[in-house]
């Protein structure tokens, strides 16, 4: 039987909260949703929408990678948007982390983010 592993990683943004950025059970990887936090300031990254979501998935990528994993195994995303007339512009960086065998997505517009973000993405992850 498979125990459960805390993930962490010293290069994506640690927990704001009394949560892990990540849960490593068996082959699966489960990743709380990542905000464009640059991990070395702990700040929203400048520049909208499309710089947010490069680091959200930037930030997800360094979990995966101390996980011993890539973008590649990733099965499952779910994307929150502040704003979903945000979505094209959101699409187009995420299509530059995902360019086949795409996972399975779902995106929705939420009233708030923390820290004032303008995008959230979380992802489930398994070994192959």
């Amino acid at each position: 039987m498979s125990k459960k592993e805390v993930v962490i990683s010293q290069n994506a943004p640690g927990a704001i909260g009394p949560y892990s950025v990540g849960i490593k059970w068996g082959d699966f990887v489960f990743m709380s949703g990542q905000l464009g936090i640059d991990p070395g300031t702990g700040e929203i990254v400048e520049g909208g929408i499309q710089a947010e979501t490069k680091q959200a998935l930037k930030n997800l990528q360094a979990i995966l990678k101390d996980s011993g994993m890539s973008l590649d195994n990733v099965v499952k995303t779910t994307v929150f948007l502040n704003d979903i007339n945000d979505f094209l512009k959101m699409n187009e960086v995420y299509s530059e982390f995902f360019t086949a065998d795409f996972p399975a997505r779902s995106a929705v517009q939420v009233a708030a983010l923390p820290k004032g973000g303008l995008v959230e993405i979380e992802a489930i992850a398994i070994a192959n």
